[in-house]
C-alpha cells in the first residue's frame, strides 16, 4: 500500500493546514458558542478549491484522491470540528450522488456550483421513524404531470438550511410493483419550491456550528429532470456514496482525537502537582501513551479504506472498520483528555470541552457503530 501524496496534493494539505489554523482555529470557536453555521468561512473554503476537492477538473472540482481527502481533513478537524463536518457533508453525500449518477445537464446545473464551491450541498436521508433502517423511509415521490410529486419529512438534515444552500437531494420511495419490494429513487429539490419548507436550526450538545433540520415536504412537484440516476436504484445509489461517507468520519474522527492529544499533551506537561508537572506521572503518560497508539491504529485502517477505493478495489468493509474504531477512539480519547485536564476540561470555556461535546456524533453519524457491526459481519459470512 502506498499511502504518499504527489505534490500538489502536499501542497493542498499544506494549504489546508495554514488556513485551518489562522481562520478556522480563530473564528469557529465563536460560531460553536453562538450555535451558528459560519457560511463566510465555507465560501473562503470554496474560493480556495477546497469544496470540490473530491470532484474532477472537468466539473469545477480539483480531483484530489481519497488518501489527499483524508489528510486535508486531518487538518480541518484539527482546528474545528463543526466546520469540518459541514465540509466532509457537502464533499461526499452532497456533491457525490450527481457526480457518480448524474447526467451531463444534471452535473453543469447542479454539481458545477457545488464544486466550485458557490452553493452548499445536502442529503436527505433519515426520517423520525427511519435512520439505521433506511428502507422504512415514508417520504414518497409520485409520477404527476411530467415529474413528480414528493411528500414527506427528513430529519437530521445538515447544510439544507444556510444561506449558502442550494436546496437538497433527497431520498424517496417510488412506485413499487405488485407484489414486488418498495424502490426508491433520488430527486433534487432546490430552494424556494413550494411546498419545501425547513424546521428550526435543531440543537445539539455537539457540532452546534453545523447547520442541522427538519425538512418538510408538501406536494413538493420538481420536473423529471430532477430525478438523479435509476428511478428503481435510489437506494443501492445512496449507499454506495456512503461508503465514502464513512471514510470521511473515520477521518474526522483521527483529527479529533489528534486535536485532544495535542490538548492533553499540552496541559499535561504545564499542570503542576506535588511539585511536578503531571505528565511526569505515570498514570498520566500511560493515557497519553494508550491514545496515541489507538490513535496511530485508526489512521493506519483510515487511510487503507481510502487507498482501496482509489485503487478502484471493494472498500465497503474497510470503510465501516475504520469508522467504527476511528470514532470510538475519538469518543474514547476526548474522555480521557478531559479526564487529564480535571475540573477546567469540564467548563465549556476550554477548548478540549468542546471537542469533548462534539465526539460522541461520531458514533452515530453515517451508519451507528451498531450498523458498521452489521455491515462487517455480513462481510464474513454471518
Amino acid at each position: 500500500m502506498d499511502f504518499s501524496l504527489t505534490e500538489s496534493e502536499r501542497a493542498l494539505v499544506d494549504l489546508c493546514r495554514e488556513f485551518a489554523q489562522k481562520e478556522i482555529a480563530t473564528r469557529a470557536p465563536l460560531a460553536w458558542e453562538e450555535a451558528r453555521c459560519d457560511t463566510d468561512l465555507l465560501r473562503e473554503m470554496g474560493s480556495l478549491g477546497l469544496l470540490g476537492i473530491l470532484i474532477p477538473e472537468e466539473w469545477g472540482g480539483i480531483g484530489m484522491s481519497t488518501v489527499g481527502f483524508v489528510a486535508a481533513m486531518e487538518q480541518i478537524g484539527l482546528a474545528d470540528q463543526s466546520v469540518a463536518a459541514a465540509w466532509q457533508a457537502h464533499v461526499t453525500i452532497g456533491s457525490l450522488p450527481l457526480y457518480l449518477f448524474g447526467n451531463d445537464a444534471q452535473r453543469e446545473r447542479w454539481l458545477r456550483p457545488l464544486a466550485e464551491g458557490r452553493v452548499l450541498g445536502a442529503f436527505g436521508l433519515t426520517e423520525p421513524d427511519a435512520g439505521s433502517d433506511a428502507r422504512g423511509i415514508r417520504t414518497r415521490a409520485e409520477p404527476y404531470e411530467g415529474g413528480w410529486l414528493i411528500n414527506g419529512r427528513k430529519t437530521f438534515i445538515s447544510n439544507a438550511g444556510t444561506d449558502m444552500s442550494f436546496g437538497v437531494t433527497l431520498l424517496a420511495r417510488t412506485e413499487s410493483p405488485e407484489g414486488q419490494g418498495p424502490r426508491f429513487a433520488s430527486f433534487v429539490v432546490e430552494r424556494e419550491t413550494p411546498g419545501f419548507t425547513l424546521g428550526p436550526k435543531m440543537r445539539g450538545i455537539g457540532w452546534r456550528g453545523l447547520d442541522t433540520r427538519e425538512l418538510y415536504f408538501d406536494d413538493v412537484w420538481v420536473p423529471e429532470e430532477h430525478l438523479i440516476g435509476d428511478r428503481d436504484l435510489g437506494l443501492g445509489q445512496f449507499l454506495g456514496t456512503l461508503e465514502v461517507g464513512r471514510i470521511s468520519i473515520a477521518a474526522l474522527s483521527l483529527s479529533l482525537t489528534q486535536a485532544v492529544l495535542d490538548m492533553a499533551i499540552e496541559y499535561a506537561q504545564q499542570r503542576v502537582q506535588f511539585g511536578q508537572p503531571i505528565s511526569k506521572f505515570q498514570a498520566v503518560q500511560f493515557k497519553l501513551a494508550d491514545i496515541a497508539t489507538e490513535l496511530e491504529a485508526a489512521r493506519w485502517l483510515t487511510y487503507r479504506a481510502a487507498y482501496l477505493r482509489d485503487a478502484g478495489r471493494p472498500f465497503l468493509k474497510e470503510a465501516s472498520m475504520a469508522k467504527l474504531k476511528a470514532s470510538r477512539v475519538a469518543t474514547w480519547a476526548a474522555s480521557e483528555a478531559v479526564q487529564i485536564h480535571g475540573g477546567l476540561g469540564y467548563m465549556l470555556e476550554t477548548p478540549v470541552a468542546r471537542f469533548y461535546c462534539d465526539a460522541k456524533v461520531l458514533e452515530i453519524g453515517e451508519g451507528t457503530n451498531e450498523i458498521q457491526h452489521m455491515v462487517i459481519a455480513r462481510t464474513l459470512g454471518c
